[in-house]
């Protein structure tokens, strides 16, 4: 009988993925990802109209009557070009520029298409009218709809009404010219050099399906659980961390999605084993309970294998994309910073469980609430998980995996010892201060294998040597006991660092007063009103690391 938790995933992938009125709203509009391609193909469509539209003017105008003896100049045709000419380069700055959405654009689009067409049959009607028994004429509206459906293709419904329409402009076209006095067809010889344009239409509906499927099969494996993929934040070696949104409750999320074959499974049998370890170990990172932990809202497994999880979504910058953007840190915002990471990392180690992957792409500053400078550590969803003081196999141990990052890596990481525990995360933690206080890494290298070696013999020099910044005597001692190559000499877990960084003083004590004045300067979009959203602007991509 399987266990609860395996009920509830079970039952997930079986429930509908959307409700009878999303559904219908599902098979009427097109994924946001589709309509934000087709608007860039509309933008090229419409320039290219533009282009054609203007050299038949030039031609007609300027260039056939010089070069071509007895040419005269066709005011009709002159007339329609010049309207086309025009019609086209405002539809074409509309879109480029236009803050309308997605699905206004894709409707002017078709407005487009169709005013194209009516143009194409004034010309036709008045330009350059059929000679009668020429049936091997063929309306350029019936070329424009086939390459408009290829191009832009909208709902079935949609793009067979104004196919339709468009075809009609000709025999329109034609009725009014006979109107005017022009010449008279018979509506058989009407109807044998319109009927490809018709014909085009109908076969116009056919990419139309096809998109429309597309969008529905895409709409679909964006659904994990509950939640709907909304936009990708980033990607990297392990994955890709979208933006997501739940079905029901006012609240966003991060949902990273890990993939199948970086993980290893050569068999289902693996992949069941995989399986198992991954709900232990996203288990165990629920429950962990500091508030300086990333959330884990849910997780599982989709049904093509890949994993996921459910993680709330902050604002704010990693401390990478901090340091790289503003600069080294003060001593005392770092001290500020390392108790918070401490406090994170101890409830993990109290708990058996090792992070291994402590870097300052995986740590991140963001305002909580009414906090600022408030930390949270990310990634403890591929961790190590300890059972009675001996080391499990965990998913990072996996074939094709590295566990860690060459310029955060503790020495007997490198070497792979067959035990690693917390203080390889104590010399992580080391490497993560030394980058806040100097802004550069604690061994730099051309080559990851010269790294690795100076982490495995080399002597750090003291961060305090590598700044201008005045460090703390405790604070500089305190990274140099971190990034000790024995681990029996560094601090022996996160605790231990956390008491040694309470106890580091500077003569100015960062504040969350000073917190909220920095972020109101340097990040000033991040400290008004709250929303059910960040504002895009101050959330970076790459917001969970991968």
């Amino acid at each position: 009988m399987p266990a609860p938790h395996d009920r509830r995933i079970i039952a997930r992938q079986e429930t509908p993925t959307s409700s009878p009125t999303e559904t219908g709203r599902t098979t009427s509009r097109l994924p946001t990802e589709l309509l934000s391609e087709q608007a860039q193909r509309l933008v090229v469509f419409t320039t290219v109209g533009f282009v054609l539209w203007t050299f038949a003017l030039v031609l007609d105008s300027f260039i056939l009557p010089l070069v071509w003896e007895g040419w005269e100049r066709n005011w009709r045709s002159i007339i329609i070009q010049l309207c086309g000419s025009i019609g086209s380069g405002i539809m074409c700055l509309y879109l480029r520029q236009s803050d309308t959405t997605l699905e206004e654009k894709s409707k002017a689009g078709i407005v487009m298409m169709m005013m194209h067409a009516a143009g194409i049959a004034a010309f036709n009607a008045w330009a350059v009218p059929p000679v009668a028994g020429d049936i091997l004429r063929v309306s350029w509206i019936a070329l424009l709809i086939l390459i408009y459906s290829m191009i832009a293709p909208t709902t079935p419904r949609q793009m067979l009404t104004a196919a339709l329409v468009s075809a009609s402009f000709d025999p329109l076209a034609y009725a009014v010219a006979w109107l005017l006095g022009g010449p008279a067809y018979s509506p058989v010889y009407i109807f044998v050099i319109c009927w490809p344009s018709y014909a085009c239409a109908f076969v116009a509906v056919v990419p139309a399906r096809v998109l429309q499927r597309l969008g529905r099969r895409l709409r679909e494996a964006q659904d994990l659980g509950s939640y709907q993929l909304v936009e990708r934040l980033g990607q990297g070696g392990m994955g890709e961390v979208w933006k997501a949104e739940h079905r029901l409750l006012a609240r966003d999320a991060a949902i990273k999605l890990v993939r199948p074959e970086v993980l290893g499974a050569r068999n289902d049998a693996e992949a069941r084993v995989m399986l198992k370890r991954f709900e232990r170990e996203a288990q165990a990172t629920a429950a962990l309970s500091s508030p300086h932990t990333i959330q884990v809202f849910d997780f599982g497994v989709t049904q093509d294998g890949t994993f996921y999880y459910v993680m709330e979504l902050l604002a704010g910058r990693d401390m990478e994309s901090l340091v790289r953007e503003f600069g080294p840190l003060p001593p005392n915002r770092v001290i500020y910073l390392l108790r918070q990471v401490c406090h994170s990392l101890a409830d993990a180690h109290a708990r058996g469980l090792v992070h291994r992957d402590i870097k300052p792409a995986n740590i991140y500053v963001c305002r909580m609430g009414l906090e600022f400078d408030f930390a949270k550590v990310l990634d403890f969803g591929l961790v190590k998980y300890q059972e009675g003081g001996r080391a499990g196999q965990s998913l990072v141990t996996m074939d094709q995996t590295t566990p860690g990052t060459p310029a955060y890596m503790a020495p007997e990481t490198i070497l792979g010892d067959s035990v690693v525990d917390r203080r390889a995360d104590v010399y992580a933690l080391g490497c993560v201060a030394y980058f806040l206080l100097t802004g550069e890494l604690v061994f730099e290298a051309d080559t990851s294998m010269k790294m690795l070696m100076q982490h495995l013999h080399a002597e750090p020099v003291p961060p305090s040597q590598r700044t201008e910044l005045p460090v703390p005597r405790e604070l500089d001692e305190l990274v140099m006991s971190c990034l000790q190559k024995d681990p029996n000499l560094r601090p022996q877990n996160a605790g231990e660092v956390f008491r040694l960084a309470c106890s580091c003083r500077s003569r100015d004590e960062w504040t969350s007063d000073h917190a909220e004045s920095w972020w109101r300067v340097h990040l000033p979009l991040l400290t008004g009103p709250l929303t059910t959203t960040p504002p895009r602007p101050e959330t970076p991509q790459g917001m969970v690391s991968v």
